[in-house]
C-alpha cells in the first residue's frame, strides 16, 4: 500500500506535524485543493480561537496516534509487506486532527469525520489503523469497533487489512484474539477491555443494536440510502467520544448521502457552517482545472501521489479515458475527485443546459435556491411563458408524441416534439405520479415532487397509481392545440391504456419503439438509433425542450448500457433516478425524424 520511504516515528515532542501540515498547505510548501486548504486554514484559526469555543489543542494526543501507527502497525502487500506504517503528511493530519483536538470536559472534539480522497491514496489503510488504535489504545472499556457498509462483502475490504496488521504486528498479535482463520477471520477481540472488531452490514441479519465506540464506514458514495449511518449514529448515543470515520472517493449522485456529506463538509471546512464536532478532507480541483489537460493538479485529488499511488499508473488511465471516451467519467471520480452525473452518464449537464428553454442560470439558481426548495417564483413564471411560446411555435406541424407508462412506483411521462424547417426540434415533456404516496416517493427519490407538482411541472393522479385517463385527458388538449400525427410508446403496461384511449373515444396512431437492443416489429424503431439522434441533436445545439427540473433529474440520472456492437440502450435498473421523461422524449425524437407523420399507417390501434 506504501513505500520504503514512509517517515519514520517521530519522537521530537515539540514538533507538531499537524499544524506543520496546515501552515505549509496554507503558504503553498504543499499543493492542495480549495477544500483541503480550506481545512487547514480552519485548524489554524482554531488554534488562536478555539478556546473562546471551549476547544484546545492536545499536541500529546494527537502525537500518541500519529506514533501509534509506525511503532505498532505493519502495512501487508508486495514488498511492503511488514514495512512499519509511518504516516504521510496528509495522514498525520487527519489522525492528529481527529485525536489532537479537545473539548473543555477533556473528551475528543470530533465525533464524526468525513474523508474524500482519489483511489489507492491508502484511506482503508489508514482507517483500519484508527479501529485498531480505538480497540486497545483508547482505554475504553467493552469497546465496539465496526468496519461498516452495506453489503458483507464491502465491509470486509477494510476488515481485511485490521487483520492483516494484527497478524504483522507482534505487539497486536499478543493481544488480540482472532477468531476465524484467515481470510475467514470475522472478528477481533481486545480480551483485557472485554473489546471487539467486527463487521457490520445493513444486509446483516439476526444483529443486535451496535453500541459503536467506533464506527468505520467505507465507501460512502455507493450507499443507496442512510441505513447503515443512521444504524451507527443511533447506537453511538451511550458513548462518552464515540468517532465515525467515513472514507470515499467522489461518486455521481448528487441526491445521494454522500453528496450531502460532500456539501456538508466542504461548508464545514470553510467555516461557512459552525460545527465543532465535524471533520472533513476533502480532496478536489480549483474550479476550470481539468486533469486531462494539467498533470499539475493531480496531486490535489492523491495526496499521496509518488507513494501509494505513482503518476504512471495516472497516466495510462487519462491515456485510455481519452481513448474510451465511456471511460472517462470513470476516471475523473475515482481518480480526480471530481462529482460526475452518473457512474457511466449519457450526456452531460453542461452539454444538456444549453438545450433547455426557460431553465434558471446559475445566478438565479445560486442566490434564489434554499434548502429543500427546488422552484421560486421568478423561475416558474418564466419557464412557462417560455414552454408556451414554444408550443405555439409546434402549432401547425405534425407533432409526435412519445409515451412511457408506470405503475405505482415511476413516473409516467409523455412526451412532444415536433421538426422544425432547419432541421431543429421543438419539445416538451410532462409528467404524472400518484398523489398518496407523493411524500413518500419524494423522500425516497430525494427530489421535491410537492414542489414540482404545485409549480405546475408535474401532474398528480389521485389514489396510489397512475390513472391513464388523467394522461389521455392531456392527450386530448394538446390533440385539439397541435396536431398529434403518432405516439411511439413502450409495451409496458400498453394495454390498460389503449383501453382508456377507447373510453374517450380519442383516435391516435400508436407505434412500437423498441427498449432493449432489438427492434420493435412494425415499425423498426430501437433505442440504440434513437439515442444517437438525440445525441446528434443535442451535440449541434438543435434541441430546444421545455425546461423541468424533473426532466433535468432524468437526464442527469441516465446511464447506458453498450452490447458488442457498440449499440447502446438506457439502463433503469442502473440510473441515479429516475429516467421516464427522458425515455419518452428520445422515442418522440426518433418518432419525428423517422418521418413517421401519417394519421393512418400499417400499423396502428385505433380506438373509437
Amino acid at each position: 500500500m506504501t513505500t520504503k520511504t514512509r517517515p519514520k516515528r517521530t519522537s521530537e515532542p515539540a514538533f507538531d506535524p499537524v499544524t506543520q501540515y496546515a501552515r505549509d498547505v496554507s503558504e503553498g510548501a504543499i499543493v492542495a485543493g480549495p477544500d483541503v486548504r480550506a481545512a487547514c486554514r480552519r485548524h489554524l484559526h482554531d488554534l488562536r480561537h478555539g478556546k473562546a469555543r471551549g476547544l484546545r489543542w492536545d499536541l500529546e494526543a494527537a502525537m500518541r496516534i500519529i506514533n501509534f501507527y509506525p511503532d505498532v502497525l505493519r502495512l501487508n502487500g508486495g514488498e511492503f509487506e511488514g514495512v512499519p506504517f509511518g504516516l504521510l503528511p496528509w495522514e498525520a493530519f487527519v489522525v492528529g486532527s481527529l485525536f489532537g483536538w479537545k473539548r473543555a470536559d477533556d473528551s475528543r472534539r470530533f465525533r464524526e469525520a468525513y474523508v474524500e480522497s482519489a483511489k489507492g491514496s491508502g484511506k482503508s489503510p489508514l482507517a483500519a489503523g484508527v479501529g485498531l488504535y480505538m480497540l486497545v489504545a483508547d482505554g475504553e472499556e467493552r469497546a465496539e469497533v465496526y468496519a461498516a457498509a452495506t453489503k458483507k462483502e464491502q465491509a470486509q475490504i477494510l476488515f481485511r487489512d485490521a487483520v492483516a496488521m494484527v497478524d504483522l504486528s507482534p505487539a497486536l498479535t499478543a493481544r488480540i484474539t482472532k477468531s476465524g482463520r484467515a481470510e475467514r477471520t470475522f472478528n477481533l477481540a481486545y480480551l483485557h477491555k472485554a473489546s471487539f472488531f467486527r463487521t457490520i452490514a445493513s444486509d446483516s441479519t439476526g444483529q443486535s443494536g451496535p453500541r459503536p465506540h467506533c464506527a468505520l464506514i467505507d465507501e460512502i458514495h455507493e450507499h443507496k440510502d442512510r441505513t447503515v449511518i443512521d444504524m451507527m449514529q443511533a447506537g453511538k448515543k451511550g458513548r462518552r467520544q464515540p468517532l465515525i470515520f467515513m472514507i470515499t472517493n467522489s461518486g455521481f449522485d448528487r441526491t445521494s448521502l454522500c453528496y450531502e456529506k460532500h456539501e456538508y463538509g466542504q461548508k464545514v471546512a470553510a467555516q461557512q457552517l459552525e460545527d465543532d464536532a465535524f471533520f472533513a478532507f476533502i480532496c478536489s480541483l480549483d474550479e476550470g482545472e481539468d486533469p486531462f489537460e494539467d498533470e499539475a493538479c493531480w496531486v490535489k485529488a492523491n495526496p499521496s501521489l509518488g507513494q501509494t499511488i505513482q503518476r504512471s499508473y495516472l497516466d495510462e488511465q487519462v491515456r485510455q479515458a481519452r481513448g474510451m471516451p465511456s471511460l472517462e467519467s470513470t476516471v475523473r471520480r475515482l481518480n480526480f475527485c471530481q462529482w460526475v452525473d452518473a457512474a457511466d452518464p449519457w450526456i452531460s449537464l453542461d452539454l444538456w443546459t444549453p438545450c433547455e428553454v426557460g431553465a434558471p442560470t446559475l445566478a438565479q439558481q445560486l442566490a434564489e435556491q434554499e434548502a429543500g426548495a427546488a422552484l421560486w417564483t421568478k423561475v416558474v413564471e418564466q419557464a412557462m411563458t417560455e414552454r408556451d411560446a414554444l408550443l405555439d411555435r409546434m402549432k401547425g406541424r405534425d407533432v409526435l408524441g412519445g409515451l412511457d407508462l408506470s405503475g405505482t412506483r415511476d413516473l409516467t411521462a409523455l412526451a412532444a416534439a415536433c421538426v422544425q424547417d432547419d432541421g431543429s426540434v421543438d419539445a416538451l415533456v410532462e409528467f404524472w405520479t400518484p398523489d398518496a404516496t407523493i411524500d413518500e416517493r419524494s423522500r425516497r427519490d430525494h427530489v421535491p415532487y410537492p414542489v414540482w407538482l404545485k409549480a405546475g411541472f408535474l401532474h398528480a393522479s389521485k389514489g396510489r397509481a397512475i390513472d391513464y385517463a388523467d394522461v389521455v385527458k392531456r392527450l386530448a388538449e394538446l390533440d385539439a392545440f397541435l396536431t398529434i400525427a403518432g405516439i411511439a410508446f413502450d409495451p409496458y403496461r400498453i394495454k390498460y391504456f389503449e383501453q382508456d384511449l377507447d373510453d374517450a373515444a380519442l383516435a391516435l396512431k400508436l407505434v412500437p419503439h423498441g427498449q432493449g437492443f432489438h427492434r420493435a416489429a412494425g415499425s423498426g424503431l430501437w433505442m440504440p438509433r434513437s439515442i444517437e439522434l438525440m445525441e446528434q441533436l443535442v451535440f449541434d445545439r438543435k434541441l430546444r425542450v421545455a425546461f423541468n427540473p424533473c426532466l433535468r433529474w432524468n437526464v442527469t440520472s441516465a446511464v447506458t448500457d453498450t452490447d458488442p456492437k457498440n449499440n447502446r440502450i438506457f439502463n433503469k435498473r442502473k440510473a441515479t433516478g429516475r429516467i421516464d421523461g427522458l425515455v419518452a422524449l428520445t422515442m418522440a425524437v426518433a418518432l419525428a425524424l423517422a418521418g413517421e407523420t401519417e394519421r393512418q399507417p400499417e400499423y396502428q390501434m385505433f380506438f373509437l
